[in-house]
């Protein structure tokens, strides 16, 4: 019998699995998330049906579609092995990405059996379901595939994980997913801007709850450094290095921990540990980036820095920052720590050819797109001297709404510029209409306004100017 394909993408369309959660591949490097779920599968078993299951979604989205199969196959015998009693009910997001493999393959036949499957099974566990269900371990699934695939997915991870908290209050794996989302919103609001949310109480609770779990113990300790609590939470990293001294996730977040405090040369020690672990980890290679970077810096402020330290420390960040991002090319804030880096070696074609790259991109976010401009201001202001060019960026930045940390900091160091030119009697009516500008992109009104009143009298037929001020006055 021949299936109708439109009635069978119907039926696809109704399955909770990877396939139907819009896992976008922009926001990821498929290299680099297939070699963290690896990973994840080395060091933490527990959770190999899950990750086999998004490791078949990469499979997917890399086209190897036999490979997909087998991660699939990997996820059924976990099943089998850790749920032989409940094999139905923990089938359901594999079986429904098999459907959607099949259906991708145009196998249509064997998609169907399994569309079928599932919705057997849905029957089965419950009497009103049609093929969709609500059952807090798929919410919770959906949520830990939503962390994986990056910052625009935070928000549905949380709310994901609410859901399934709601059914199970004191279940340690959703109450983790859980404190995770919340922990990684907050550091997203710190450094974009955003609304706060503390995340300590549900950190706490899921490091009660499985006091085992050292990625969450370790995300506690970080938090309370955040909350400038760091003397609490270095005996939570210390217990955690008892505990797992080899698994590089909580040694990732201890080296961070170290870092934060300033002891990077332990922070050093970790991270190469980590990366001998877990050699092709990104984020390894960023935080020995940052960590070398850092030791420059330290060395530059003493007296007669040892030159061949210094530039074998250079060389070491600019290798890792590199390295980081050939394996995930989307890893923006990674462009700007190696401009920088060439920036203090006074390499700056190198420099400026790295911020092009970024800047030329058009898949950034909002805020992304801000951090790197407010960086390109900065290094136009401070290493190309060239004030203008710096004055553009803040003000490309400023253009950007969102309030985020690098649109104020832009904002105040783009004022602090026409000011000094306007104190020092240098400035002229597009410095001043410019402040005009910046004023009018803040939001100040009146102070715009008085600022394109100067900048008109200075150059009276300036139709730029003329037309922002009649645009002010009948905005009050």
């Amino acid at each position: 019998s021949t299936i109708s394909k439109d009635s069978l993408k119907t039926s696809l369309l109704q399955l909770e699995c990877h396939f139907t959660w819009t896992l976008e591949k922009k926001y990821v490097s498929l290299e680099a998330l297939e070699e963290t779920i690896l990973d994840h599968i080395k060091f933490l078993a527990e959770y190999e049906i899950r990750d086999y299951n998004l490791l078949s979604y990469v499979n997917y989205l890399k086209n190897s579609y036999e490979e997909a199969l087998e991660s699939l196959k990997k996820a059924e015998e976990a099943i089998k092995k850790r749920h032989p009693d409940e094999i139905d009910r923990r089938s359901l997001v594999t079986w429904g990405n098999y459907a959607w493999i099949y259906y991708h393959m145009q196998r249509y036949e064997e998609a169907q059996i399994y569309v079928s499957k599932v919705e057997n099974s849905c029957k089965k566990l419950s009497s009103t379901a049609h093929g969709k269900i609500e059952l807090p371990e798929i919410y919770a699934e959906q949520g830990w595939a939503l962390l994986r695939f990056g910052r625009t997915y935070f928000e549905r991870a949380m709310n994901c994980f609410e859901n399934a908290l709601r059914s199970e209050p004191n279940n340690s794996d959703f109450s983790a997913g859980y404190a995770t989302a919340m922990y990684r919103l907050e550091g997203n609001a710190k450094r974009y801007g955003g609304e706060m949310r503390p995340c300590l109480e549900a950190l706490k609770r899921a490091v009660e709850l499985n006091p085992t779990d050292t990625t969450v113990v370790a995300l506690l300790a970080l938090e309370l450094q955040r909350l400038n609590r760091a003397n609490e939470g270095k005996s939570y990293i210390e217990e955690g290095l008892q505990k797992t001294p080899d698994f590089p996730v909580f040694l990732r977040h201890a080296a961070n921990f170290y870092r934060k405090k300033g002891e990077v040369n332990k922070a050093v020690e970790i991270l190469k540990k980590a990366l001998a672990l877990t050699p092709n980890s990104v984020v390894l290679h960023h935080q020995l980036g940052l960590c070398y970077r850092f030791k420059v810096l330290q060395l530059k402020k003493t007296r007669y820095p040892p030159r061949e330290e210094k530039e074998s420390l250079i060389e070491l960040a600019i290798f890792h920052f590199k390295t980081a991002i050939d394996k995930k090319p989307v890893f923006f804030s990674a462009y700007n720590d190696l401009a920088r880096t060439y920036a203090i070696d006074e390499r700056y074609e190198e420099a400026e050819e790295t911020y092009q790259k970024v800047l030329q991109r058009n898949d950034l976010a909002c805020d992304e797109k801000q951090d790197v401009y407010f960086d390109y201001g900065n290094f136009q202001q401070f290493h190309m001297k060239s004030e203008s060019k710096a004055i553009k960026y803040y003000i490309e930045c400023l253009k950007l709404e969102i309030d985020s940390y690098p649109r104020k900091r832009s904002s105040e160091a783009v004022e602090t510029l026409l000011k000094q030119k306007i104190q020092s009697g240098l400035a002229d009516a597009t410095d001043i209409g410019t402040l005009g500008l910046v004023h009018k992109l803040n939001g100040k009104k009146q102070e715009a306004i008085e600022c394109y009143e100067e900048a008109i009298a200075l150059d009276p037929n300036n139709v730029e100017y003329l037309n922002a001020l009649t645009e002010l006055r009948l905005s009050i």
